[in-house]
């Protein structure tokens, strides 16, 4: 017998993400159970109504694809597409004059595109990219695969459910010690919740500058932030506010969480620097250009006023953030001593059982447990609980100790009158698994 060729490395050790892993193993499932899938932000609410529009009318006179014919854009994308995304920069109240936008598939590429820009070459010009974990575990994963590497500091949650940024000492000190050649923040934090505000981006900024660190912001949940603080963004530092800061701003951006549209797969890579703006459409050309249909549904945008945006952004925050509240208030009831963050940001809330679960907790078991064998009965259904371990949103080394080992991301995905069975069923199966340890 010819022998099979061999997977390569990369692939023979590859794993499925930590937010995707739990629907996988669901889906071999054959006991009828549905699932609550809080793993992944997949959005069930509709679009804007000017992208809906558009989706109704594709084959309409004025549309482009009215006979039914589908071009490739440029590869930086439709003209219409990159203006709304500075539209909507606008309409958040930061100055979009100088930005350089690029429509990419979704805010992955985009990410994928930052890392390449940005990080060096392993063995030659290692610059590592430089995260604040827990941080979204695909930074990691695009890093990896295209064979840059990551370096991480450890945010912490507290008892009170609060996260705290680390301190800027030990920031510094991991810089000294990799020179990496970005840092990367998420605002509105995936996979925590976590909301940096303006004075916390000034104080990343400085860093950034004073390292000649690139500074990539992930906003894809600009707008979603839930207290009285003031919104934040990466366009609302300027050389007045930090010296040095412009040139070497760039934003992730996406149609997926605020506008609804995650299968869309419409992103932006956004930057004030030209030079790098011009190198990343130079690499985007291996691609063609994203989604046309896509980019033009999105492009709606760009001709939205100001105040109709806003109002848009006003009910998404009410409608997150009443679900948000409620649960979070449930789930400490019925469980005393758990730790649930607080609602700041985003759609994602971190659930920590360091204070209840036995020694030894394991949150990818729990979370397969879960997904394979799991059930809880509600009005004569049988449910389970998708939900995200944090292990994985940990850069940390083997045999280190990994917070995220007690620690589960849920994401408010689903209509509220689903979400709201997450208390119950979550409690449930909790005690069920460390009854069976």
């Amino acid at each position: 017998m010819p022998k099979k060729p061999e997977l390569s490395l990369h692939y023979a050790t590859r794993k499925p993400s930590s937010t995707r892993q739990a629907q996988i193993k669901f889906e071999k499932r054959t006991d009828n159970v549905k699932a609550i899938n809080t793993s992944i932000g997949n959005i069930p609410l509709p679009m804007y109504p000017a992208m809906l529009n558009r989706l109704d009318n594709l084959r309409s006179p004025e549309s482009p694809f009215h006979e039914g014919v589908v071009p490739y854009s440029t590869c930086a994308g439709l003209e219409e597409a990159r203006q709304a995304f500075l539209n909507i920069i606008g309409s958040s109240g930061f100055n979009s004059e100088g930005l350089y936008p690029q429509i990419t598939d979704g805010g992955s590429s985009a990410m994928e595109l930052a890392i390449l820009g940005v990080c060096g070459e392993p063995g030659t010009d290692e610059k590592p990219l430089l995260m604040i974990d827990a941080a979204y575990s695909n930074y990691i994963s695009f890093a990896n695969r295209v064979g840059r590497k990551t370096v991480s500091v450890q945010r912490t949650l507290g008892e009170d459910g609060t996260f705290s940024l680390p301190d800027i000492g030990e920031i510094e000190e991991k810089i000294q010690e990799t020179n990496p050649g970005a840092m990367v923040v998420i605002p509105y934090d995936n996979p925590t919740g976590h909301y940096y505000d303006m004075d916390d981006l000034i104080a990343l900024g400085k860093i950034c500058v004073k390292y000649n660190m690139w500074m990539v912001s992930d906003e894809a949940y600009r707008e979603l932030y839930y207290g009285n603080r003031k919104i934040s963004s990466i366009w609302g530092l300027s050389d007045n506010i930090v010296d040095g800061i412009e040139g070497r701003r760039i934003s992730i951006e996406t149609a997926s969480k605020v506008w609804n549209a995650c299968g869309l797969r419409i992103g932006a890579l956004i930057t004030d620097c030209y030079e790098f703006h011009k190198r990343s459409v130079a690499e985007y050309t291996a691609n063609l250009c994203a989604n046309t249909i896509g980019q033009y549904i999105f492009g709606a945008l760009a001709h939205e006023s100001k105040d109709d945006l806003m109002n848009w952004y006003k009910k998404q925050r009410k409608y997150y953030k009443t679900m948000m509240s409620e649960i979070r208030r449930t789930i400490l009831k019925r469980l005393p001593g758990v730790i649930f963050s607080m609602p700041e940001a985003a759609l994602y809330s971190v659930i920590d059982v360091r204070n209840i679960a036995k020694p030894g907790f394991d949150s990818d078991e729990f979370v397969n447990y879960c997904a394979t064998q799991g059930k809880v009965n509600i009005a004569g259904d049988n449910y389970t609980l998708l939900c995200s371990p944090l292990t994985g949103f940990y850069n940390v080394a083997e045999g280190e100790k990994n917070p995220g080992k007690t620690q589960l991301r849920i994401a408010y995905v689903l209509k509220p009158e689903t979400m709201i069975a997450i208390p119950h069923i979550f409690v449930t199966l909790f005690k069920e698994f460390e009854s069976k340890r």
